[in-house]
């Protein structure tokens, strides 16, 4: 008996949405994050995106545990000597881009390399409720539902 291994003719990739509303960050991306990989499904193979695409909708109204909020820092460089910023999670949230917090958590969840860059090809990340992907017809997945500490509200 050998051992399966997933070919891209044989993958089948299907759409998820998720509504980020009152869920906690890092338990969301640690989802998505499984969803993005395949690791939720019986054929996953390590080296093979073979993953679903992930809708989230809500990102502006994601939770953060704790003093998180105003204690998390995200640091970027801007590619000068002396040239590291540094922001807030608060400042981010109520910024221009709310999104970006759920898209970091995720991105720092997936493996480095080009796997993981055409991974997280496969989400999407909308501040509010309204996203262009009615066409697809994604699935509603309740994380809310699948443990009570997702969820604080």
């Amino acid at each position: 008996m050998s051992t399966y291994s997933a070919k891209a003719a044989d993958i089948e990739k299907k759409w998820v949405m998720i509504d980020a509303q009152g869920l906690v960050v890092g338990r969301l991306a640690s989802i998505v994050a499984m969803r993005l990989r395949g690791k939720h499904k019986p054929t996953f193979t390590p080296h093979v995106d073979d993953g679903d695409n992930v809708i989230v909708i809500n990102a502006a109204k994601v939770v953060l545990t704790g003093r998180k909020r105003d204690q998390k820092i995200y640091h970027h460089h801007t590619g000068f000597i002396g040239g590291i910023k540094e922001r807030s999670a608060k400042f981010i949230l109520e910024g221009r881009f709310p999104e970006r917090v759920v898209e970091k958590a995720v991105e720092r969840m997936l493996p480095r390399g080009p796997l993981g860059r055409r991974q997280l090809g496969n989400l999407r990340v909308y501040p509010g409720t309204d996203h262009p992907h009615e066409a697809q017809k994604p699935e509603a997945l309740d994380v809310g539902a699948m443990n009570r500490k997702n969820r604080i509200a």
